[in-house]
């Protein structure tokens, strides 16, 4: 079900159980040859789908696709919300959700900047809502939840670049008309370095094309495999959220 399609009365008759889907993306850079809206548009195809499969089991707010990039701004065309600002957009989406009523929230996520606000967001919630038993208030990014390259090895890469062959490969599944030449592109290393530890950093300090990864081996039959995995594993993911007892056990 898609929360702006409904009326007050009917939302309100949605709470307390049933789960409630936030989506948060961003619009920012997305190297030579993706649009800038590239993660929001990954993540709206991927809502589209789970909106199939889960019917009325889930509600679906409307994608936000305003996100924490200032790491991209070295780049024309990134529009970011700062971290604190993000923080606090995830913080009032819980509040207002909690509100209505409802007891099971998921930010779905398709942005790599948004992933730290938005668990230190769920985090401080928790705090907020400490004298409760009854909240599910939950973080994921949605190629998390599965391993596509296990499925299909051609798959160059093994995890999520930026612009890369997983994000150029689902754009030219679902609109190909807006990739530019890639077949000139070349492999910019996805790995952070210094790990285990955290480093934080720029984008203009790892790339100076604005992509990370293998861009130039996307196919969109790659791409509908990306989508059809990805949309699998957080559809079997909300159907954990939408079975949950209410209890605050988190063993189920």
């Amino acid at each position: 079900m898609n929360w702006a399609d409904l009326t007050w009365p009917e939302i309100r008759q949605l709470a307390p159980d049933t789960p409630v889907v936030f989506p948060v993306a961003a619009i920012e850079q997305h190297g030579h040859h993706l649009p800038v809206a590239t993660d929001s548009m990954l993540l709206g195809e991927v809502i589209r789908r789970l909106t199939i499969s889960s019917g009325s089991q889930v509600l679906f707010a409307p994608l936000q696709w305003l996100g924490n990039s200032d790491h991209h701004m070295d780049f024309a065309g990134t529009l970011s919300a700062r971290p604190r600002t993000y923080l606090e957009l995830i913080n009032e989406s819980i509040d207002t959700a909690l509100a209505h009523g409802f007891r099971r929230i998921l930010f779905l996520n398709g942005h790599g900047g948004n992933i730290v606000p938005g668990k230190q967001a769920v985090f401080e919630a928790r705090q907020r809502y400490r004298d409760r038993n009854d909240l599910l208030l939950l973080f994921a990014t949605y190629w998390d939840f599965a391993r596509p390259w296990e499925t299909r090895t051609d798959l160059v890469q093994h995890s999520m670049g930026h612009a890369c062959e997983w994000e150029t490969s689902m754009i030219l599944r679902i609109a190909p008309q807006l990739v530019k030449e890639i077949s000139g592109l070349q492999t910019v290393p996805v790995e952070f370095g210094f790990e285990p530890a955290y480093r934080g950093w720029t984008t203009k300090d790892r790339t100076v094309p604005g992509h990370m990864g293998s861009p130039q081996h996307a196919t969109a039959e790659k791409g509908e495999h990306l989508f059809a995995e990805f949309s699998r594993g957080a559809a079997e993911f909300l159907s954990r959220v939408a079975g949950w007892d209410g209890s605050g056990n988190w063993g189920t």
